[in-house]
């Protein structure tokens, strides 16, 4: 929902024809949303403040209040209550978001390909990824043909450099087509279908794939990665344990063709739960 609000038509004008942020109505109107998540977020913050222990650290916002309280009265610092709400709209956007929308794939990989779903029953733990490689392949395979983020975030240059006889002067801003690794035909047996034996040897080991790079690439690859594989691997394994997905029987099968809104989503489909016996 948040990455359809980025992309929604009056945004996009706005940021391209930016004398039109002098339109007060207008302006009011296309962000009304993104004062609905900050208010909530200045809401929420307030309530982490009132019930704060700082002997018992609850999440982001708890070690952000403790360490904002230890540097009170410096004019200097940077923790302040603006930038701590901008923080953590940001990990909500950034890591809600896309974390949310690789499991809506996941899920609907699991029902258009129903034999992938078999595994233990012991409650996993991140202990356990080298002892399920298979299941650590289907996640990474969801990744790769979910392809959520086709294009990275831009960045610039910050020195003339020359790649493969290419001049790309300083200041230049760059644009990574992910798509283009994770979909390309000269490395992936079968780039465009979901095939879990991508990233499994011959003896059935995970393999780590080079041309994996749904976090983008380089330096300034996503900050959250190790986050994000420690949230999928642990709700994935969980969902599985505990529940199958079915299609349900009056319904046809859903498409794998995205949705794009700068992230790649599948179209609303509809999925019948059953509890494992």
């Amino acid at each position: 929902m948040l990455m359809q609000l980025l992309t929604f038509v009056p945004v996009l004008i706005l940021n391209e024809i930016p004398i039109l942020t002098n339109i007060p109505w207008l302006v009011n109107r296309v962000i009304e949303p993104e004062y609905e998540i900050l208010e909530f977020l200045k809401e929420m913050v307030s309530e982490h403040r009132k019930t704060l222990n700082p002997n018992y650290i609850r999440d982001f916002i708890d070690a952000y209040l403790v360490e904002n309280e230890k540097v009170k009265g410096d004019s200097s610092s940077s923790f302040n209550e603006t930038n701590l709400i901008m923080t953590t709209y940001d990990l909500f956007g950034a890591g809600t978001e896309t974390t949310s929308t690789t499991l809506r794939w996941a899920l609907l990989y699991m029902i258009l390909y129903p034999d992938v779903q078999s595994l233990g029953e012991r409650q996993p733990t991140m202990g356990d990824v080298l002892q399920m490689p298979y299941t650590y392949a289907v996640i990474h395979e969801v990744q790769r043909h979910g392809d959520i983020i086709p294009v990275a975030l831009p960045h610039m240059t910050y020195k003339d450099m020359e790649i493969k006889g290419y001049l790309i002067p300083k200041g230049t801003t760059i644009m990574t087509n992910l798509s283009s690794v994770l979909k390309d035909q000269k490395i992936w047996e079968k780039p465009l279908q979901f095939y879990p034996k991508h990233f499994l040897d011959d003896n059935g080991k995970f393999v780590k794939r080079e041309a994996f790079i749904p976090f983008s690439a380089g330096r300034r690859s996503c900050v959250g990665e190790q986050l994000a594989r420690m949230e999928l691997f642990l709700f994935f394994t969980t969902f599985l344990q505990q529940l199958t997905f079915e299609i349900p029987n009056d319904q046809p099968r859903p498409t794998e063709d995205p949705f794009y809104a700068l992230t790649q989503s599948p179209h609303p489909y509809n999925i019948r739960v059953v509890a494992r016996a």
